[in-house]
């Protein structure tokens, strides 16, 4: 039995991230070692998210409300003036939106195949509590 910050971790983090990668190079022009400085991460793993061979087990990128948010974090992360008390609870409610809108439960239901996702409502109850 997996709880959903297990899935999230494995799935829907490094999909974050390889679309806050995107939304650095893409808009705000920063080359690759930049942008995985900036996450934490190594250029060879902003490579492999901008290339879709990582991070791709959820496509969020067609989600207007989850683009919003992506791009909302993004731009001060670019110009850098985002401090890291600032950026965990931007990176969380991006977490807490894709969760409370039901974006991760197919995905929930392919490790755990016991979940009822007709009838849990877990991510959203969590979701709104916070």
């Amino acid at each position: 039995m997996l709880v959903p910050c297990e899935i999230a971790v494995k799935c829907l983090l490094p999909s974050v991230r390889a679309m806050i990668a995107k939304e650095l190079m893409m808009k705000h022009g920063l080359k690759q070692a930049e942008a995985a400085k900036i996450l934490g991460v190594s250029q060879p793993a902003i490579s492999l998210y901008y290339r879709k061979i990582r991070g791709k087990a959820i496509d969020l990128e067609n989600d207007i409300e989850v683009v919003k948010l992506i791009e909302n974090l993004a731009a001060p992360l670019a110009k850098s003036n985002l401090s890291h008390k600032d950026f965990i609870p931007m990176f969380c409610e991006i977490c807490r939106t894709i969760r409370a809108r039901g974006l991760m439960c197919k995905l929930h239901k392919t490790f755990d195949p016991e979940i009822d996702i007709e009838e849990c409502e877990l991510c959203s109850l969590i979701a709104k509590s916070i």
